[in-house]
């Protein structure tokens, strides 16, 4: 086990552990931001450096701090380590600069992108970016390329995270899109326009962390933030798939289905597409209730779970008032009917 002092809260984590995960373990607004890092994903991470960190001292045994920021999300823990996140300027400066950088080629695309509401490059500038470019060149552009009749691709809104190639790596061995191309022309793509049709690939639609890789099924049907998440399950004959999902409801339709995803966006138990694409009527599935949804996200704005009242909150309520609760509770109530 290692002792990690990160933003001067001390945590023990098991040795080879991560930066970015012994800070998931405190949690909170001190977690790094991760664009390219995926947890249930190999190989991930170290791509898109908006989770850099100041390594202020390396361990008990030589506690000089490292002379560059690190990447939290592949850089293993020391004992004695101490980080520096949120409490240091310079990561916070250079993390503007990390924004800066993610948009130079970023189309304005929000109004228009499905991806809107639940994009992880929303928040990432929202919440560390700047509200003004000093980027005057001509932005990057692709011809389109058709992937199939499932998966529509937006290469102008890639930024190059490498997520959809190693979950069709690890998913299925029949992967036929990759990175082609070298530097300022890399690009996401198939080799002499493929279709991409493997009982997995609308995985990679969950795990793009922008709107590079949407639904052709829910393309422009409704935005995110109008439609109601609702957990389901079904028993699936796929192997490998959990058939734990979330229903995208507007009314009483499903317009779509998607993998679960935990608070840091990411999925732990991949779905096949038959669950993901075919079925999408209520009686497929068996329903298990609100998603969870972050108060912070704009997806709160029109979701109708209840919040949950503090039990200590409870305990300094009068009894008749907290009886009351009970019977017509206006909240779920921690400890009593959750």
């Amino acid at each position: 086990m290692a002792k990690i002092t990160f933003d001067g809260i001390e945590v023990e984590v098991p040795d080879g552990t991560t930066i970015l995960n012994a800070a998931r373990q405190i949690g909170g607004g001190i977690v790094p931001p991760a664009m390219c890092y995926y947890t249930p994903l190999k190989g991930s991470g170290g791509k898109c450096r908006a989770c850099l960190v100041k390594v202020s001292a390396g361990s008990a045994k030589d506690p000089r701090p490292m002379p560059k920021l690190v990447a939290s999300c592949i850089t293993a823990v020391q004992d004695g380590m101490v980080v520096e996140n949120t409490i240091n300027q310079q990561v916070m400066d250079v993390r503007k600069g990390i924004v800066e950088m993610l948009l130079i080629n970023h189309p304005l695309d929000c109004p228009v992108c499905d991806q809107a509401g639940e994009c992880d490059l929303q928040d990432f500038a929202f919440e560390h970016g700047l509200s003004t470019t000093r980027y005057e060149e001509e932005r990057r552009t692709f011809e389109k390329i058709d992937i199939g009749p499932l998966i529509q691709l937006h290469m102008t809104r890639c930024i190059l995270c490498y997520r959809c190639v190693y979950v069709a790596d690890q998913l299925t061995p029949e992967r036929v899109h990759g990175v082609l191309g070298r530097g300022d022309a890399s690009e996401i793509g198939t080799y002499i326009e493929n279709i991409i049709d493997n009982d997995f690939s609308g995985n990679v639609i969950d795990v793009c962390p922008v709107g590079a890789l949407t639904d052709k099924t829910f393309r422009f049907k409704q935005r995110v933030w109008f439609t109601k998440p609702v957990n389901a399950h079904r028993d699936c004959a796929t192997d490998k798939c959990n058939g734990h999902v979330t229903l995208w409801y507007k009314g009483k339709d499903v317009l779509r289905v998607t993998a679960r995803k935990d608070e840091y966006g990411e999925v732990k138990e991949w779905i096949c597409n038959t669950c993901r694409f075919d079925k999408k009527e209520t009686s497929d599935w068996t329903l298990e209730g609100p998603a969870h949804i972050n108060r912070s996200s704009v997806i709160a704005q029109n979701h109708y779970e209840l919040p949950v009242i503090n039990p200590q909150v409870l305990a300094d309520l009068p009894e008749s008032t907290t009886r009351e609760l009970e019977r017509n509770p206006p909240l779920r109530l921690g400890g009593l009917n959750n």
